[in-house]
């Protein structure tokens, strides 16, 4: 029997393995698809798929008017805005920079838990977990920044306002939807985007540019798969079972992800400020998970006394 500690550890590396991938699938849909269509059929095939999924295991599906509420929000604030927002960037702004601004995602979410979740532990150690992984990815991305800001400005600011989305759903799902299943936490706002941004590709965009070639149908499939159904169901599963501010930490673990996979596969080199931006990284998910691990310590000490 698998323990629940072991499960955390599982579905924690699992996202960051994913998301880990997911900026440049996105980028490799955008070279033949516009952001609204390439994202909202990303999320319609996973709602879709989820909704199978849900009919299949027998899982209920609520529909009380909390339940709803949290699901329009979800549909918006973690869905429709915040990808709307990355996926026009990311026509603008290189993918490595993307992931340093989306850098301060933990720290959006230390904030909303300071003022939703009295219960939280939002420490000091959590504060210097957040500051840390936000040099180290800076350290490790230094090169990538040198870039000029007057023609990046629009793209920076939608990357950074995305982020502070994704951080007050996340906290307002860890205070409101605990009660909720993750597939039903996931099935109704993916469809509430998908089908908002299907319309508003076709309202808004120009569909004689579309092209649905390999790059764009893997892109998709990839995306509504790993990087939504399995990812954010993983996501959801660990934020009723761990600090939102440990999970969040996982943006700062993907684009080291993202340097390890270029290096295996591309044979890119990992030079000595990477290497330096890695280990405040690393220092930074240490501080974020010290006094758990302190805890954990001396409660198997007490146990030994027993």
């Amino acid at each position: 029997m698998i323990s629940e500690k072991f499960k955390i550890i599982l579905g924690y590396v699992f996202i960051c393995l994913i998301w880990g991938s997911t900026w440049l699938v996105i980028r490799l849909g955008l070279d033949s698809l516009t952001p609204l269509i390439s994202a909202g059929l990303r999320f319609m095939l996973a709602s879709a798929l989820i909704f199978l999924v849900i009919r299949l295991r027998g899982t209920s599906l609520s529909l009380e008017i909390k339940s709803i509420k949290i699901y329009l929000f979800l549909g918006f604030m973690s869905f429709v805005i915040p990808f709307w927002l990355v996926y026009w960037a990311e026509q603008f702004v290189p993918s490595g920079l993307t992931s340093v601004l989306f850098g301060i995602f933990p720290f959006s979410v230390y904030i909303f838990s300071l003022i939703l979740l009295s219960t939280e532990e939002t420490d000091l150690f959590k504060l210097s977990s957040v500051v840390l992984g936000i040099i180290g990815i800076t350290i490790i991305f230094w090169d990538g920044l040198q870039i000029n800001i007057e023609n990046h400005v629009l793209g920076l600011a939608a990357i950074v306002l995305s982020a502070v989305l994704q951080g007050l759903a996340a906290v307002v799902v860890k205070k409101w939807g605990g009660y909720l299943n993750p597939f039903s936490m996931n099935g109704p706002p993916l469809f509430i985007a998908g089908f908002t941004m299907i319309v508003l590709a076709f309202i808004l965009e120009d569909s004689s540019v579309w092209n649905f070639n390999f790059n764009a149908i893997f892109s998709i499939l990839y995306l509504a798969v790993f990087g939504t159904i399995l990812a954010f169901t993983t996501y959801y599963w660990l934020l009723k079972r761990i600090n939102a501010v440990i999970v969040s930490l996982s943006s700062f673990v993907t684009p080291i992800i993202a340097l390890l996979l270029g290096w295996i596969i591309l044979e890119e080199n990992l030079s000595d400020t990477v290497l330096l931006g890695t280990l405040f990284v690393l220092m930074g998910i240490l501080f974020g998970n010290l006094k758990a691990l302190k805890k954990s310590y001396l409660k198997k000490r007490g146990l030994n006394h027993a």
